[in-house]
């Protein structure tokens, strides 16, 4: 009898932060439903917080504190293009033959 009640208390003492840990879960509603007139309030409150996002301007694009410092880069230089003389053939020199 003394071993079952050692076992009782040993088994007492190790659920207890397990059962401590455990959520409190309600399932059940605690009180009656909103009425038609808090529908209609909370509905008022939900467009105006709409409407006064919609005043709230677009951010700026970058918020760049160095953006200032950085040096432009450099203009990519194009290739420079071949003269016309060039596109003409050229004559062959030396023997040509008949």
């Amino acid at each position: 009898m003394k071993l079952f009640r050692m076992a009782a208390v040993l088994l007492a003492v190790l659920a207890g932060p397990a059962y401590a840990q455990m959520p409190n879960l309600n399932l059940l509603q605690e009180g009656p439903g909103k009425t038609p007139e808090e529908k209609a309030a909370d509905a008022e409150r939900d467009k105006a917080y709409k409407e006064t996002l919609k005043k709230i301007p677009d951010a700026k694009a970058s918020n760049d504190p160095w953006g200032g410092m950085r040096s432009d880069p450099a203009p990519k230089q194009a290739a420079p293009k071949a003269s016309t003389a060039s596109s003409v053939p050229k004559k062959k020199s030396g023997a040509t033959a008949n």
